[in-house]
Formats: C-alpha cells, structure tokens, sequence
C-alpha cells in the first residue's frame, strides 16, 4: 500500500458544493442521528438551519441549545418559506405535509445523501463502508485525526463518547464519513480513500438479494478517485474484483492480511497487541474498547493514520484515548477489577479475563441487530468474560429484516447461553404476516430461550438478576438499560 496523497491544500473547503449558495437550509426529521451531524454542519458554517421531528430526544435537545429551531407537529403555516434547500430523511412518510409542500411548491428537496455529495465534491474524503463495523471504524478514525492534531470534519452515525456528539468541524479540508450501503447512498460520494469493512446480505428490502448487496460494494470501491487507496476486511466475498492498484487488506487474526495483529493479550478488560504490515509496525497498542471485532476496526483506522503518516506514538495515544461509540460494545456496568491479568501469549488469540469479582454483575448494550454483528459480539463478550453465563437481551429490527434473516438470527443467538427476544421494532415498517420474533426463537437450536415483551422482562430481571446481560439491537431496547441497570445493582 502506497504511502502518499495528493497534496490536501488542493481541495478547498465550502459548504456550498453543486447546491448553490445556501443561507438557510431546513430538515426534516432532523433528529436522526445522520441528518443531525448534518445540521450541525451546517449551524457550524453560520447558515441559518431549522427543522422538524416526530419526537423530542437528547439529540434534538442538543440541536435547540446550539441554536437550532426545531418543532415537533406538522405545520405548513409556521415553517420557513426563505429556504435555499430542505433535506429529507427516508423515514419520514411520503405524505408529510411539510414535505409534501416544498415538493410542490419549487423548493430544492434532496435525500441526506445528496447534501453529503455536495459537501464532499470539494474535500479529501474518507469513507467508511460496511454492513457493520462502520460506525466504529469511522468514530476511531475521525477520533485519531483529531486527537493526533491531523484534523478532520467528521460526520458519524453514532456518538463518540469522548465528544459526546456525532460531528465536529476543523480548518484542514479533509472529510471522514460514513459511508451508508442503505437505498446506495454510498454511491454519491467520491472517496479518496475507502474502507469496507463487510458487505453481507441486509437491506435486502431495497437489495433484493445477497448479490446485488455485494455488487453495490463493488461499485463503492470503484469510487475511488484516481490515485485514491481501498483498505478492505480480509476475505471478503468477490474480493478479486477489488481491482483499484492501492489496495490492502487487515484481519486481527489472518497473517495473510496486508495489515493485521501479532502478540493479542487481554489485560483488565482491555486489548493490548501489535499491529504490523510489511513496511511498518505499531507496537503494543492498547484498546479499551471490548470486542475482537473492536479490534479489526482499530486495525482498519490505524492502517488509514498509517497512510496518512502520522506518528505512531500520536496514534497509540489517541487509540488509548478512545472512549467508544455510545450503543457500540458500551459497558453500562463494568464493575472493579482485581490485580489479576493475564500474560502474553504471543499469538492471535485472546487469553481470558480473570479479574472481575465473581459476585459483580455486567451489563453490555449494544446496537447489534445483523446476525454478522451478533456473531462478532457474542465472540467479543465470550474473549472477556470466557468463565460467566451470557445472558443476551435482542430486540430485532425490522419485519423485513427478521423474514429475510430469520435462519442466520437463530443460529447467531443460539451461540449465547441464554437469550430472550423481545418483540420486533418495526421502525418504518408495517407488520407482515407471520413474521413475528417466535419466527427466530422457533429456529434456535438453543433450549434456553422466550420471548418477552418488555414488562415480563423486568420482571424476569427482577426475578433472576444475571451476571452478565448483552442488551443488542437497533430499537429502542436503549430505553431499558436504566432499569435493568437499576435491577442489577440493587440488593
């Protein structure tokens, strides 16, 4: 892999892009968590944003004390007529009012993924792609940009819990973003360099199949700019039609990989290891951050910093530095460790924890809710705490999801100890017939295994009171962790 970029003071910053001047923009649904990195964006330029949404909630909140207008019922009279462009969330119904009357009224009505476009045309962009594994991989490597004093404007699908927001700014053009596969909106952009961090089958409502999931990767990575560098998972499907010259692989665990880990040890609930490539090395880097998976993206963001020459010792800093993305492997209860760590064993496979009191409980949320995601949390949670019963709380997303997934779902959770399902989020969806989370429960191999609607699973909480509970899932299952937590930690 190649060590150069163009020079970066030849893109020049502007919010503006093929959209013209713009002075005032409004959102609608603007609490979503890619439409409000938006917003913030653009307050952050000086233009006036204001917006809609169904529902006020902490994000919402954080955007009317910054000095954002929003409102929450629909209303054509009050909302502004001097806008230059309104932008629109795919959640929002076709038959929303406000949406309705700029649509018919001449007004400039684009998808987020076109104001990315726009704001991209102009800058050095980093993208990161994947059917999971993306949120994380974007927030380390935005984090070590700015950690590092590099500096980049950072538009992320998470919080980053050092910075409790989901976007910030800087004077160096350089842009990192999430790349997201849903509706093709990745296809918009123009990397100069991609990540893609997996490309398995979901979405499969607008996809249709498996393939044509892979083949919107394919075009993704084709969207590098000339001279630009792909930087893909080790081993992904259809990986011989990665054709771009600059192009590296990583794997935590395959040595094949152009970049991956040597000398993996668990130390007091953190990963301590190597990652080497045949030009270079960074050693002992520290990880806080739970979850084998944590540490493939780790590796994927170090190989960007790498390419972006940054000092190893800035980057070791800032990966050590990095507090997570709230709902990505988040301890919601990590209790006090002992003395006890384990050795090195210099290999790639994680020796396990001992150093939790044995009368401690843990809690782990998390916003998995893709089998693939699943897998890798469960294998995340089972490198730590390898001797207590796992308990997983899931919450499935989607009717469409849980149709289209339901065997890859069960034999995922059937590799817990225990697993309750709660009943499907159906999110922006209508319910099907017969697709229902018994659907997933009735194809686990697993015994120990119901399905609980949220009351019964306090309850049940209540009753048992687990040691180590995985609460994972793209819904709103986040609303019960404060009670559980409470349960947990009351006698």
């Amino acid at each position: 892999m190649s060590n150069e970029f163009k020079n970066i003071s030849d893109f020049q910053t502007s919010p503006l892009g093929a959209a013209g001047i713009i002075r005032s923009i409004y959102f609608v649904g603007i609490g979503g968590i890619g439409m409000s990195a938006l917003a913030r964006y653009f307050h952050s330029k000086n233009v006036v944003v204001s917006g809609y949404d169904k529902t006020q909630t902490p994000l919402t909140k954080a955007l009317e004390e910054s000095g954002i207008a929003i409102h929450y019922y629909e209303d054509v009279g009050g909302i502004p007529k001097d806008v230059d462009a309104v932008v629109y969330t795919p959640a929002i119904p076709a038959n929303h009012a406000e949406l309705v009357y700029y649509q018919t009224n001449g007004y400039t009505v684009v998808k987020r993924s076109d104001v990315l476009q726009w704001i991209s045309e102009s800058s050095f962009n980093i993208c990161i792609a994947g059917t999971h594994g993306k949120t994380t991989t974007t927030s380390m490597i935005a984090h070590i940009l700015r950690h590092s004093g590099y500096g980049c404007n950072a538009f992320l699908g998470g919080i980053a819990a050092n910075y409790n927001t989901n976007f910030w700014s800087s004077n160096n053009n350089v842009v990192v973003v999430e790349a997201d596969e849903y509706d093709r909106s990745f296809l918009k952009l123009s990397p100069d360099v991609a990540i893609i961090t997996s490309m398995d089958a979901d979405h499969l409502d607008i996809y249709g199949t498996a393939e044509e999931v892979e083949n919107a990767f394919i075009q993704f990575s084709q969207k590098v700019k000339p001279g630009g560098c792909l930087i893909t998972k080790y081993g992904l499907t259809r990986a011989s039609e990665f054709t771009l010259p600059n192009h590296a692989t990583y794997s935590f665990n395959n040595s094949l990989a152009n970049v991956h880990v040597t000398n993996l040890k668990v130390e007091k609930g953190s990963y301590k290891f190597d990652v080497v490539n045949q030009y270079w090395t960074v050693d002992n880097v520290l990880l806080h951050m739970g979850g084998l998976h944590n540490i493939e993206n780790a590796i994927a963001a170090i190989s960007v910093a790498k390419y972006l020459k940054i000092d190893n010792e800035k980057i070791k800093a800032a990966v050590a530095d990095f507090k997570g993305v709230k709902r990505r492997f988040e301890y919601i209860l990590k209790p006090g460790l002992n003395n006890t760590s384990t050795s090195q064993n210099g290999g790639s496979k994680a020796t396990h924890l001992d150093g939790f009191a044995a009368d401690e409980s843990i809690l782990i949320d998390d916003y998995a809710h893709h089998p693939k995601e699943l897998e890798a949390l469960i294998s995340g949670v089972r490198s730590l705490f390898a001797d207590k019963k796992l308990t997983l709380v899931f919450q499935p997303h989607l009717f469409s999801r849980t149709k289209h997934l339901a065997d890859e779902f069960a034999a995922s959770l059937s590799l817990a100890d225990e697993v309750i399902i709660l009943p499907i989020y159906p999110a922006r969806e209508l319910p099907m017939p017969n697709v229902t989370s018994k659907l997933i429960l009735d194809k686990m191999t697993l015994a120990n295994k119901q399905v609980l609607a949220k009351e019964a699973l306090l309850a049940w909480m209540q009753l048992n009171k687990p040691e180590l509970v995985v609460m994972a899932g793209a819904g709103d299952i986040d609303t019960l962790l404060q009670p559980v937590k409470n349960i947990l930690t009351t006698n």
